[in-house]
């Protein structure tokens, strides 16, 4: 099978869709947003652009064709992400952050979670939905044997489930007004019975759908944004420190009851590894194209264009190569998790690889391009403090590259039946 990285009409299309999009309406968000002080705010001046989004389609484009959506392959998502990224990141990801939050209903949803999805199929209004996974005090050794596990608890009484704890740095989950998103897919542990001691902790690991509905039907103080959260870059997104008190849901929002949860966020999380790595080559392009038009302008009052110096064009090619490289492994992650070949571990590793690869090599880039630049790249009406600001982010959100991700891919090589190529190769015969 000859290898072709040429974009087919579906992917072309995607691409031209998406960066008209960027262009046309994230663009201008960034110029509205910008005139608020607080993150907050900025957070709910993005709503308009956020509308159109889910009038242009983009959040049926995130469901599944399975559950009445109108997704394509994870490449297109890939593409679709990068153009996004390379115009506009803070506004995007409020967009991208409700596909993730859709993710464990793609994975995992059957026919009665249907009126789950509607409101995000109609292409009407602007519902947000939001993976409900972090804690206050980190969760990345939360399924050890012997750790105390997930803090935020779910107990089963009667029909119902109860909710109870505090969740930190989950996008949209405080919905425009601080509230409750439209839908949430809270992470929790069942403690229902005392648990074995010798019991494995994925075993009591769940996924509630919580709706704003609930919430509102739960009362005051059901639901209470404690802190809202300021960061360096993407500074229109909502993340905040927020807690549950004894939130009350039906049964029937169980999406994964306990012992299935874990498998179905890890699973979602290989998925948006993929597109971490897209929104890094989006931000490396950004920054390459920021310096090459720098360099073609300005000579920094010398007799040539800084193009022509060497020590700039070094660092500006290095950046270059390093997005390429980083979009062929994007491309190569995502066609290998829905293509193969090799088992899922082996494809896992690829998504695994191009979220910390891409990742750390954004931050480098944009760190590149500014040394490249100079004492000009320090002024805010540049675009390079605000690139590196948002790039610093990628290696510790969605599963931080040292404590989790570089841990995940430890594992894969720790078993037994580990087959280092297979998602090129396919199963080597050893592993046949």
């Amino acid at each position: 099978m000859p290898v072709d990285f040429r974009l087919g009409p579906t992917e072309a299309g995607t691409r031209t869709a998406a960066a008209g999009f960027a262009q046309h309406v994230l663009k201008p968000a960034r110029a509205e947003y910008m005139k608020h002080e607080h993150h907050h705010e900025r957070f709910q001046a993005t709503q308009p652009a956020y509308a159109a989004g889910v009038k242009g389609g983009l959040l049926k484009g995130q469901i599944s064709p399975a559950h009445g959506g109108a997704a394509g392959s994870l490449v297109e998502a890939a593409v679709m992400v990068e153009e996004c990224y390379a115009v506009e990141p803070s506004a995007a990801l409020t967009i991208f952050a409700t596909g993730l939050g859709l993710t464990p209903l793609n994975i995992a949803a059957k026919p009665e979670h249907a009126e789950f999805l509607a409101p995000f199929l109609s292409g009407e209004g602007a519902p947000l939905a939001s993976l409900v996974f972090s804690e206050p005090g980190g969760v990345a050794n939360a399924l050890e044997k012997g750790a105390p596990g997930f803090q935020t608890t779910a107990r089963r009484e009667g029909d119902e489930w109860v909710i109870r704890g505090e969740k930190m740095w989950a996008c949209n989950c405080a919905g425009w007004d601080f509230k409750g998103c439209d839908l949430a897919c809270v992470v929790c542990r069942d403690v229902t019975d005392t648990p074995d001691p010798d019991s494995d902790p994925k075993d009591h690991v769940m996924i509630i759908l919580v709706t704003r509905a609930d919430l509102d039907r739960n009362g005051a103080g059901a639901f209470e944004v404690i802190r809202h959260i300021s960061t360096p870059g993407h500074t229109s997104v909502s993340g905040p420190h927020v807690r549950y008190t004894n939130v009350r849901v039906p049964a029937k929002n169980v999406l994964c009851p306990p012992g299935q949860g874990a498998q179905v966020v890890y699973g979602s999380f290989d998925l948006s590894a993929v597109l971490v790595g897209a929104m890094a080559v989006g931000l490396m392009r950004a920054a390459f194209d920021a310096a090459l038009a720098f360099a073609k302008r300005d000579s920094r009052n010398g007799a040539v264009p800084l193009l022509e110096r060497q020590a700039f064009a070094d660092l500006l090619s290095g950046i270059k190569m390093q997005t390429e490289a980083s979009r062929a492994l994007v491309w190569k992650a995502a066609h290998a998790m829905e293509k193969g070949p090799g088992e899922y571990d082996a494809r896992r590793e690829l998504a695994l690889a191009a979220k910390i690869y891409c990742s750390d090599a954004a931050v480098k880039a944009c760190t590149d391009a500014i040394n490249a630049v100079g004492i000009t790249a320090y002024d805010l009406g540049q675009p390079f403090a605000e690139l590196l600001n948002n790039a610093m982010v990628l290696p510790i959100f969605d599963g931080g590259n040292v404590g989790i991700r570089r841990r995940h891919m430890q594992q894969l090589m720790l078993s037994p039946n580990y087959d280092a190529w297979a998602a090129t190769f396919g199963p080597s015969d050893s592993n046949k």
